[in-house]
């Protein structure tokens, strides 16, 4: 039987995608082979990158000045590329509002003058900081936020003022969970392991004009890090993932048969409104993000000590609940509820943690 999986990456999939996956597995659509197995030169894995793309660009609503680039590497590897590509200056401002962030901050270190020009360390990474009147030098080269932080819960609701500099965010964890304004952005990126795909890769939309050619960068980028690579080859420089494009392909294609983003958007809301109902009532779990700044994808929450955390999560994990350990760097218990968790999951999950709370010492 399938559980109730609330990871927050590698994490749930659409069903009915799964058993397009499955079906399609020995013999996709007459080709005779797996997806897997299959030249990423060949005419049928053309048609499913470049259905992937045009999907994804309805969905999204992408302009056509913004190139969609499928590339390896993950997220992190972006923390290291944003900067080797759009540092004309040596300088960016970035915003820490959690563990993401942070770690694109001392990643961007390396190539360049970072400002952090807003912070919310002060109290734990639970809440989004001011951002309407950033102190942002003239030279700046752009504006970094992580628009949902994965491991902290907290979520944007409003987007900074860049002064008129490009925002750069990473959507990772909320990616296609609601409708964006893609125009909003010089470039919006995430791993696809958390809302999208099996993991191993990165979906980039950037706006064309921010992307240099490789002639351009200074000679120590590697070939693979220029943009330019990825957008002058149709993401297919060296063989690309192949599998993660196709099943996130079939992603896509979920997401529009059931009404596109503004349909996925109101689920989520009334999803995460029935754990964050729960929290808000509870004597024994408490939440750890200010209330306007809750994320609809990831739930923090923790117990009174970290033994009854430890406790809370084996139990779970017996009633088939799993991977609701809260990330190692901050503890406690951790519900990612991303767009193929159903609403009844979150149910179960809150009919389980009553109960626990109301048995506990009895």
């Amino acid at each position: 039987d399938r559980i109730y999986n609330f990871s927050a990456g590698p994490s749930i999939l659409p069903e009915e995608v799964l058993e397009s996956v499955r079906d399609n597995l020995m013999n996709y659509e007459g080709s005779g082979m797996c997806v897997m197995e299959m030249s990423h030169r060949s005419k049928v894995f053309q048609k499913i990158i470049d259905e992937a793309e045009q999907d994804l660009r309805d969905l999204m609503n992408i302009p056509d000045n913004y190139k969609v680039l499928f590339i390896q590497g993950g997220a992190t590897l972006q923390f290291a590329m944003i900067p080797m590509n759009l540092m004309k200056n040596g300088v960016a401002c970035y915003v820490e509002t959690g563990a993401w962030s942070k770690k694109a901050i001392n990643e961007a270190k390396k190539y360049g003058d970072v400002h952090v020009v807003a912070s919310s360390k002060d109290r734990n990474y639970a809440y989004v900081p001011d951002c309407s009147n950033l102190d942002i030098p003239d030279n700046a080269d752009y504006v970094y936020i992580c628009e949902n932080e994965t491991i902290h819960g907290v979520t944007w609701q409003k987007l900074p003022n860049t002064k008129g500099k490009i925002l750069v965010s990473d959507q990772s964890s909320m990616f296609l969970s609601k409708p964006c304004n893609v125009s909003d952005y010089g470039m919006i990126y995430g791993g696809v392991q958390k809302n999208i795909g099996p993991a191993g890769m990165v979906i980039c939309i950037v706006r064309e004009d921010l992307i240099r050619d490789a002639s351009e960068l200074p000679v120590w980028v590697p070939t693979y890090c220029a943009y330019s690579t990825h957008a002058n080859n149709g993401s297919m420089y060296n063989t690309p993932n192949c599998w993660s494009i196709y099943v996130c392909g079939q992603v896509f294609k979920y997401l529009k048969r059931i009404g596109g983003l503004e349909v996925m958007n109101q689920r989520n809301i009334d999803k995460a409104k029935v754990m964050y109902d729960f929290l808000d009532q509870s004597k024994m779990f408490n939440g750890t993000v200010d209330k306007e700044f809750r994320s609809l994808m990831n739930i923090p929450f923790v117990t009174e000590s970290a033994e009854l955390d430890a406790e809370v999560v084996a139990a779970t994990k017996a009633a088939g609940f799993d991977n609701l350990k809260g990330h190692k760097s901050v503890g406690g218990l951790r519900a990612s509820i991303y767009n193929a968790m159903p609403k009844e999951g979150v149910e179960a999950l809150v009919r389980f943690l009553s109960e626990f709370e109301a048995n506990y010492k009895k």
